[in-house]
């Protein structure tokens, strides 16, 4: 009856006080994730209830469940927000690189601006040397896709000045993707004579 009259708070702090020992928090945040969507407020729906209500078995499963529900959510942002929400734990997230890299492969044809900024946000998180295992054939398959995606959606120029700030940032695996790539050292050493 509240979410009928526009009362989403009061509905959801009147669930959250009555729900009982049996209820998991989960159950409350897919409430009232699902009520401030119906109100449009999608924003606040994820900012404040769709990490839990989203929440499944792995890592991956959660950002596969929370970009399918907020597609309009750029892949980096996604991977900043899952970061920050997380203290200490960031390495956890940028096992997401693989599943972005999935996602920039899936939506290379029909959405190119988006499998970019999904690629491009697999490359962000893997000089990091963080979470899941990653080959030189991931690195060479999301910069790929990335820029091919660039290529159709027409910022090429924009993607490739994103993959040289990646590429030349000094970061535990970064030396290791140049490699990949077939890249040169970021700052050569200058030659003494």
């Amino acid at each position: 009856m509240l979410v009928a009259r526009g009362q989403v708070d009061e509905a959801f702090n009147y669930a959250r006080d009555r729900a009982g020992s049996t209820t998991c928090l989960e159950t409350i945040a897919r409430l009232a994730e699902e009520t401030l969507l119906q109100a449009g407020r999608r924003a606040e729906a994820f900012d404040r209830y769709a990490l839990l209500a989203k929440q499944a078995g792995s890592n991956q499963s959660t950002v596969r469940a929370l970009a399918g529900g907020y597609p309009e959510l750029a892949p980096d942002k996604l991977l900043a927000h899952l970061i920050a929400s997380t203290p200490g734990e960031s390495g956890k997230w940028f096992a997401t690189a693989k599943t972005l890299t999935r996602a920039a492969r899936d939506h290379l044809t029909e959405q190119p601006a988006f499998a970019m900024q999904a690629a491009l946000a697999a490359l962000h998180g893997m000089p990091m040397g963080h979470g899941y295992e990653l080959t030189g054939l991931d690195v060479v398959q999301a910069h790929r896709l990335a820029e091919e995606a660039a290529h159709s959606a027409q910022q090429l120029d924009e993607a490739q000045a994103i993959i040289q700030q990646v590429v030349a940032s000094e970061r535990p695996m970064s030396g290791w993707m140049r490699r990949a790539l077939g890249m040169p050292r970021a700052d050569p050493s200058p030659q003494r004579g």
